[in-house]
């Protein structure tokens, strides 16, 4: 005791106890039963991602099996990199992501600014009620499946649709744009922006209501121009949003719709129309070579994980929060 209190204490020196653990268990329930009613919202949607999207994570063993339905997971034998080594020799399968790489490259360009520039033209527009009536429009094609839409792509494009029922109706020369092979991809772009165009801008005009008026209003007096408006007032203010989006967008860049494709993929040949999701398709499903479907997919899986990291490392360089920090 006495060397203890022999010890001289610092001057200014506050000995400050030691935190106590608070006790979190209480106040998590409470607010758990406070917020009930949105978490059993949240449920069907927690329990589709766990299923279909992470359950289906333990199906990659099958790109390292010669998978037999019959014999199952446990029966099917090891076949280590076999079908990689396959898939990665397959002309047919290099081709087909060629052909998405292609369609991919095309809905960047060209889709991905669309729904932006829409939504710019419907902030534009000051009467309320004509706004609403032009989202209302637009919005409706994305509620049509895409049997639908390429049906009445068919009708309308078709060797005997509308189109060329009017040409020869003037006695002009019939085009069948549907069956063209080198019409295909830019005819697909065209179907995607006609389709979810609308339904896009819905980030976007939310985004653009954000802006200050104001800044608008003193720049026009200031003689900038609708170019510079846009350049120096309104992309700043909806940047990180439109990062955001591009991250995702690339990383989804491989999935350029299955559906879409396959209704149209005969009328064009496997040639034209043959992307990686209809690949593994028809050779994984149709052909029963699971092992060699789920090993093209898996591939497709990496590199899209791949391409976000990179899109986010990048959005960061550049300021960005991105989809993750």
């Amino acid at each position: 005791m006495s060397e203890i209190a022999a010890i001289p204490e610092e001057s200014g020196t506050v000995h400050s106890p030691p935190p106590r653990r608070r006790r979190l268990g209480p106040r998590v329930l409470r607010r758990l039963w406070r917020d009930r009613a949105f978490l059993l919202l949240m449920v069907p949607g927690v329990v589709y991602f766990l299923l279909f999207h992470y359950g289906v994570f333990f199906g990659n063993i099958i790109a390292f099996k010669d998978y037999i339905p019959f014999d199952g997971f446990s029966g099917s034998p090891w076949v280590g990199f076999t079908n990689f080594t396959d898939l990665f020799g397959d002309a047919d399968f290099w081709h087909a992501a060629l052909n998405t790489v292609e369609i991919a490259f095309l809905q960047l360009v060209f889709f991905f600014p669309a729904p932006l520039a829409l939504a710019l033209l419907l902030h534009s527009l000051t009467s309320n009620t004509l706004r609403r009536a032009v989202q209302s429009i637009v919005y409706l094609p994305h509620f049509m499946s895409w049997v639908i839409v390429v049906a009445m792509a068919q009708q309308i494009l078709g060797a005997t649709g509308v189109f060329n029922s009017a040409l020869s109706g003037t006695g002009m020369h019939t085009v069948d744009i549907i069956g063209d092979p080198s019409l295909f991809k830019p005819l697909t772009v065209l179907e995607v922006i006609w389709k979810d165009c609308g339904w896009g801008t819905i980030i976007f005009l939310a985004a653009l209501t954000q802006v200050d008026d104001q800044l608008y209003e003193a720049s026009a007096i200031d003689g900038a121009g609708p170019w510079r408006r846009f350049w120096h007032i309104t992309l700043p203010a909806i940047r990180p949003i439109l990062l955001l989006l591009l991250v995702m967008r690339i990383g989804d860049i491989l999935s350029v719709g299955f559906e879409q494709i396959l209704l149209q993929r005969d009328a064009v040949g496997p040639h034209a129309a043959e992307i990686i999701d209809t690949f593994v398709y028809y050779k994984g499903i149709i052909g029963g070579n699971f092992g060699y479907g789920v090993a093209a997919g898996l591939f497709k899986g990496v590199v899209g994980a791949i391409l976000v990291f990179a899109a986010n490392k990048i959005a960061h360089r550049l300021g960005e929060q991105g989809v993750y920090q």
